[in-house]
């Protein structure tokens, strides 16, 4: 659809069923909107843009509302989000500069981000796949297990309890840990099991018969990095969906399918741009079964033009598009320069 006027119009039924929740008539748009054309003009748009798909009559004699097809293509036209005013700005810097740790951080996110949108808010902690080796500890807790800590440069934390077949002296764990922080600090957390390959094999060789034990602290450490492939979601602010007319009885299926971390990752989706570029996905454009009512907006966070995770909100389809998604923008540029200072 190419007619600016026709554009016109189905942004100011978007403004006012997005602000009102009420099915917009001619004469409304008339009222509230300076389209500098006649009502007669304003209804032959709109029965274009109905017979296009982009709005819909809910009920005989009604206004009309849009479309998934409308809320899209209204999407699609923005030429900028909507700025945070400067109480918004002084929430976020407020909010998250007294973070303490990065579960605090992810925590704090969450809220944030539910609080300003009045929409769920989902927030994947940083992928370690996309991560960096900041440090690895490989301390021993007993004869016959260590304690095995990875540190990536976002913050985050791993660790696992190890069962070791032969004792590990304080002299092996030091020597140990060096040869893996030699190797691994500063690396990509896809690149340690390369890295990392032959350490086994060198033990073995050194007659200290740590060779079998450090294979198995070996194959953990492969475990946690690489092997693992699900990643942690922490979700808020469901309240919000209870507090809007949208989805009246259709409210527990979308709750049940917010409940599933997978549900979760598959709503952020996959950041194949650079961090902060926001996307946005409408109705039955996801399709995760009691989902097809709401819209998720989510940006990547991360630095030096590479997303270490995601962030968004998800809500009704009738939702503020350009306040959402400035907000969306705006955390996931503030998260991206915490966990990577």
């Amino acid at each position: 659809m190419a007619d600016d006027r026709k554009l016109d119009v189905l942004r100011a039924i978007v403004e006012d069923y997005v602000r009102t929740s009420e099915p917009v008539g001619s004469r409304a748009l008339v009222e509230r909107h300076r389209l500098a054309v006649s009502p007669a003009t304003i209804r032959n748009d709109m029965s274009a843009l109905e017979d296009e798909g982009f709005i819909v009559q809910p009920h005989t004699s009604a206004g009309r509302i849009p479309t998934d097809k409308g809320y899209r293509l209204f999407v699609d036209q923005l030429s900028q989000v909507r700025p945070l005013s400067p109480a918004q700005r002084r929430a976020i810097h407020a909010f998250l500069d007294g973070a303490m740790d990065l579960d605090d951080v992810m925590l704090r996110s969450v809220r944030l981000l539910a609080q300003l949108t009045r929409q769920v808010a989902v927030v994947q902690y940083p992928s370690l796949s996309q991560s960096l080796v900041r440090h690895v500890e490989v301390i021993g807790v007993g004869s016959d297990r260590v304690l095995l800590v990875v540190i990536a440069d976002t913050g985050r934390v791993e660790q696992r309890s190890v069962n070791v077949p032969a004792e590990l002296d304080e002299f092996l764990l030091s020597r140990f840990q060096a040869r893996l922080g030699a190797l691994t600090s500063g690396e990509r957390f896809t690149d340690v099991p390369g890295l990392v390959s032959g350490l086994a094999a060198e033990f073995e060789a050194d007659g200290t018969g740590a060779g079998a034990a450090v294979a198995v602290v070996l194959a953990a450490l492969l475990e946690m990095v690489v092997e693992r492939h699900e990643e942690r979601v922490v979700a808020g602010g469901a309240a919000n969906l209870a507090r809007t007319r949208d989805f009246s009885a259709r409210l527990e299926p979308v709750l049940e399918a917010l409940e599933e971390q997978l549900v979760l990752l598959r709503l952020l989706g996959e950041q194949a741009s650079g961090p902060e570029a926001v996307t946005v996905t409408i109705g039955h454009e996801h399709d995760v079964e009691g989902l097809t009512s709401t819209s998720v907006i989510s940006a990547g966070y991360g630095t030096m033009g590479a997303s270490v995770g995601r962030l968004g909100v998800v809500g009704p389809t009738r939702m503020d598009y350009p306040g959402n998604m400035g907000v969306v923008r705006a955390v996931s540029r503030y998260l991206g320069r915490l966990i990577n200072p």
